[in-house]
């Protein structure tokens, strides 16, 4: 059967002589797996559209699990996060983690709209500390493990300050802390800013200007939420936090002290963040 698709790129593998297997995130199918045969080659016409973060149109015939591209075209490149370091460990963590979180069935349009819109915004140069927060809460929500952040997931209670427990669920109420020592305790602004990206659209983004210790405190508390609901070792990670370390002991210029702002709206039917 021949299928034509818009897809991205979030996975590229060499297979046998010059040939790329690809696997494309779809609006209307899913995750898909196709063969580019010859996309290796210095000459190759469709070397670009077996390139990670290509945003393209793809048409290929499939009678089994993995398809052969027939045709295609490239759409968005998104050339600017394959250059440099910073473009391509963040653009490279957002598509493995794409990847390895979300099941072909849970692999919806709303992802594909969002994945697209976090490349846009990374390419944009809009801050990835932010950027990358809001999408794995994307992912953390396509994947169904959405924290429980209005109410104690213990007892129901809404008084606060709550605790963050990643193996209880989400919030910890004063009351029922006890029941997880190892709680995160967050300031009242990274607890607003967690409840604004478990349902906020990437497309909506505007610029965010956060503190370092928020920035640092909503890196730890999703990182340990995924840790212990996804399980997931990825490279990309790992060297992405190799990277940010790096950044510090570079001494890269700090924003502690910068206020959380909102920006302008960005499109015509309601404001941005």
């Amino acid at each position: 059967m021949l299928y034509r698709v818009e897809g991205i790129v979030i996975r590229s593998t060499d297979y046998g002589e010059g040939n790329k297997i690809v696997t494309l995130l779809t609006p209307t199918h899913g995750k898909q797996g196709v063969v580019i045969r010859g996309a290796r080659k210095p000459k190759s016409r469709y070397g670009a559209l077996a390139q990670l973060f290509t945003y393209g149109e793809y048409s290929f015939y499939k009678s089994g699990s993995l398809g052969t591209l027939n045709s295609g075209e490239v759409i968005e490149p998104f050339r600017e996060l394959r250059e440099g370091l910073e473009g391509p460990a963040y653009a490279s963590y957002a598509a493995e983690l794409t990847d390895r979180a979300v099941g072909d069935e849970d692999a919806s349009a709303f992802l594909f709209r969002q994945l697209k819109a976090c490349l846009a915004a990374l390419a944009e140069g809009k801050d990835p500390a932010v950027v990358m927060r809001v999408y794995e809460m994307v992912v953390i929500g396509a994947a169904g493990y959405l924290p429980v952040l209005d109410e104690c997931v213990n007892c129901g209670r809404t008084e606060e300050p709550f605790r963050f427990s990643p193996s209880a669920g989400g919030a910890l109420c004063p009351l029922c802390r006890h029941r997880d020592p190892a709680a995160l305790e967050l300031d009242p602004g990274v607890w607003k800013l967690l409840r604004l990206f478990a349902g906020l659209d990437l497309n909506r983004l505007g610029s965010i200007s956060l503190k370092d210790s928020s920035k640092r405190q909503l890196q730890l508390a999703l990182r340990r939420w995924m840790d212990h609901h996804l399980g997931l070792n990825l490279k990309s990670r790992n060297f992405l936090d190799q990277w940010e370390r790096h950044g510090e002991l570079l001494g890269r210029p700090a924003e502690e002290g910068t206020r959380e702002s909102r920006a302008e709206p960005e499109t015509d039917d309601g404001p941005a963040v």
